[in-house]
């Protein structure tokens, strides 16, 4: 029934299957892609015609994780998946990235790339396992891709060797310091997503090229399967001749589109483009649709061959920079006086305000995915608003590119972060661009960096970040340091950057052309090397160092470790004593199952007695020692004292004064705070106080001036008739059998009532 075609290879100590055939047959291309035991189903569809005046090319990737994959529900109210998390919006970018750059210029019709993942192991990572089924559907529907590219995640041990595809625990782990995505052809690069504990470029120009040598057998892989069941190729005429208007176009505007080029200000620039744009509309006003539409795409391309031949032929770029020089930086920390850290980082035309706020745990993003409920304390978020590039547009949605930028960012400041047991605040960076020419994520990373250390987060280095341009043109190639949006849009790559000044922390690189090789990469790493050590010696004059204590409007956090068996006394049935904790101090105390406690406040005293009760609770008395306590309860021979915050001691009538007290609210009274001194605790954990051995005022222990008392023995009988014991219990009118049961002794009334040891007179 099913004409099923499956290819297997052995990879990376794992076996990867890709089926087709039996599965989502209706649409153009589907692939079951299997690695492991973790299961991705990709299917592509394509649109047969193309709308009418439309001159973009409308692809659509969608990444979607099934719960029911790792065998979990879904949480929240609809029990069903929902929006598209932070995960699955960065894992359709990683598809999107590589795969749009391989459709020949001029093809438009529309195009969706649905991932969706059915199985999860719990070990391999489905994002690549999506992008190589995305490949393979692309590569069989027969719609004019020029793939297929293989997909592979690299780590780098302690000990220096590169390890293929690694768990992300592994990858970052301990023993580990690099997680690295990298979608190739079988010629070249096409994307890379990192990120490093700080690796030289050379070990991350090594992990890249082990990378795509890996990739290779994936392609050989699909090229396998393509051979058995690709459908018939599509053919789709996309050849729009734009040499001839081109060059009409060249002699009415390209003397001002190279006018304009030549102006450094951005704005100005734009008003002389737009004006040259209108001149060549104008120009081709009175005819047909379809061709003014080839005229304006052909003074695109116009633009980019002036824009391109000037920087490989005279070095000469839109502002006048040199080839690797970066423009002026402005830093400066502390703008914003009640953010807990802020900083303002300029680069030419690119600004951005970043602001740190310190939090608590409870201020902690939970993220429920397939491998299940876990805490997030470091948070970066990007936005880009319209007005940071003079235009009007949508506000407040959060776009992918948004996400995708923000967690580039996050990616190059995760790896200098203190270590959560020394530094337990949750961490939340929030960059609002206020200008874009280029590379407003590298700003995130300078101006993060410095908001951290402003709000005094003690990271281990500063981190910066550059961005790199590339020209090519067949064998000639110009690599351009810190790139204009113009550069950005009219070149053939964008290569990010970000360290510190021991190593690479993230590198992110996207490709337009057919990918790029490996002198090129080196060159572009070893350009971006200097020009990141350059912003580091403009940030270092605003900061150099994070500030040698959090702000004073953060919240105070001190961290205690108490025994595991402890625990439960600090918490409390239901949960009682911590919620009186809190109740009575103001401050906020998180407690985990390792017996890690956090105490925060804004209030340094809060804290303080919050920790001095929860010591209480957890320390054990030492007879001898003197304790502050409050009275609790008071009975007929007595009152009951809390010392140690959950513990009770008795001080008995006799404890209380050297002479003789009648009645023990003579001496206290309830919620008055004495000074105990600890006489004995029995084997029972029951501990008898004194009052009367310790100054009240000064809480200075004074000498034992009452006379020694007798021995027991010679005291005579304490049931039934005589002495005091008899008076208490067995006298005053005989048998009193609630006594007896309370007091444990003979129910008659005639025996000794069973009283604990530090309770006898």
């Amino acid at each position: 029934m099913f004409d099923k075609k499956t290819v297997s290879i052995e990879w990376g100590g794992k076996t990867l299957t890709l089926e087709t055939g039996q599965i989502a047959r209706q649409a153009d291309g589907a692939v079951l892609a299997t690695y492991g035991e973790t299961v991705v189903l990709c299917a592509v569809t394509a649109a047969k015609s193309v709308r009418e005046g439309q001159d973009f090319f409308p692809l659509t990737v969608h990444y979607q994780e099934k719960f029911s994959a790792a065998g979990r529900i879904p949480g929240g109210f609809f029990k069903r998946e929902g929006r598209a998390t932070e995960k699955e919006t960065l894992t359709s970018r990683l598809i999107d990235r590589p795969v749009r750059p391989l459709f020949p210029e001029g093809f438009y019709n529309e195009i969706n790339v649905i991932a969706q993942v059915l199985s999860y192991d719990g070990e391999t990572e489905p994002d690549i396992v999506a992008m190589i089924a995305a490949s393979a559907a692309l590569t069989i529907s027969g719609v004019p891709f020029m793939g297929p590219i293989g997909a592979a995640r690299v780590g780098f041990s302690n000990d220096g060797e590169y390890i293929l595809n690694p768990s992300l625990d592994d990858a970052l782990g301990e023993d580990g310091r690099l997680d690295l995505v990298v979608a190739a052809t079988q010629d070249a690069v096409m994307m890379v997503e990192s990120e490093a504990k700080e690796l030289t470029e050379e070990e991350m120009l090594g992990a890249v090229m082990f990378a795509h040598e890996e990739s290779r057998k994936v392609i050989g892989a699909i090229i396998d399967l393509a051979e058995q069941a690709a459908k018939d190729p599509w053919e789709i005429d996309t050849s729009d001749d734009t040499s001839a208007i081109k060059e009409k176009l060249r002699g009415i505007v390209g003397d001002d589109i190279a006018a304009a080029y030549k102006l450094t200000n951005k704005s100005q620039r734009s008003d002389a483009l737009n004006a040259a744009r209108e001149k060549a509309k104008e120009a081709f006003a009175d005819e047909e649709p379809q061709t003014q539409m080839v005229a304006n795409k052909a003074v695109k391309k116009l633009e980019s061959e002036i824009v391109r031949g000037a920087i490989l032929k005279d070095g000469q770029r839109i502002d006048g920079r040199k080839l690797n020089e970066v423009r002026p930086i402005e830093a400066m920390v502390g703008l914003l006086p009640r953010t807990h850290g802020s900083a303002l980082f300029t680069r030419g035309e690119t600004q951005a305000i970043c602001t740190t706020t310190l939090g608590t745990k409870d201020a902690e993003q939970m993220i429920d995915g397939l491998e299940g409920l876990s805490y997030n304390h470091f948070m970066l978020h990007y936005n880009f608003p319209p007005y940071s590039v003079g235009e009007v547009g949508r506000f407040g949605f959060t776009s992918r590119r948004e996400t995708g930028h923000g967690k580039l960012a996050w990616r190059a400041l995760h790896p200098v972060l203190p270590d959560h047991e020394d530094f337990p605040y949750t961490i939340r960076i929030l960059s609002d661009i206020t200008e874009s020419n280029g590379s407003s994520s590298m700003a995130t990373v300078c101006g993060g960096c410095l908001s951290m250390m402003d709000a005094g987060v003690p990271i281990e280095r500063p981190v910066s970040g550059i961005a790199m341009g590339l020209i090519l043109e067949g064998d000639d190639f110009a690599v351009l340091s810190d790139i204009l949006g113009d550069e950005d849009h009219l070149g053939d790559m964008d290569f990010k950057v970000a360290g510190s000044e021991k190593g690479i922390t993230s590198l992110q690189m996207d490709i337009k052309v057919a990918g790029i090789t490996q002198e090129i990469m080196k060159t572009a790493l070893a350009q971006a090397s200097e020009g990141r050590a350059h912003i580091l010696g403009e940030m270092q004059k605003a900061l150099g160092s994070a500030r040698g204590e959090v702000s004073k409007h953060a919240p105070r956090i001190e961290t205690m470790q108490i025994d595991k068996s402890k625990i439960r006394d600090v918490i409390g049935t239901g949960g009682k004593v911590i919620r009186e904790i809190v109740a009575e101090t103001g401050a906020k105390v998180d407690i985990d199952d390792e017996g890690v406690i956090k105490i925060s406040s804004s209030n340094a005293d809060e804290i303080e007695a919050a920790k001095k009760w929860i010591e209480g609770i957890v320390e054990e008395a030492e007879v001898g020692k003197i304790y502050t306590g409050k009275v609790v309860n008071i009975v007929d021979f007595g009152a009951f004292v809390n010392f140690m915050g959950g513990k009770d001691g008795l001080v008995h009538v006799s404890e209380m004064k050297n002479e003789r007290v009648e009645k023990p609210t003579d001496v206290v009274s309830e919620g008055q705070e004495v000074k105990v001194k600890v006489l004995e605790i029995d084997n029972r954990g029951k501990v008898r106080l004194s009052m009367r051995v310790v100054d009240q005022e000064t809480g200075e222990e004074l000498e034992d001036t009452r006379p020694p008392r007798e021995p027991r023995g010679d005291r005579g009988p304490r049931g039934g008739g005589g002495g005091r014991g008899g008076d208490r219990r067995g006298g005053r009118g005989g048998p009193r059998r609630d006594r007896g049961d309370r007091d444990g002794g003979n129910k008659d009334g005639g025996g000794e009532a069973h009283v604990p040891d530090f309770l006898k007179d």
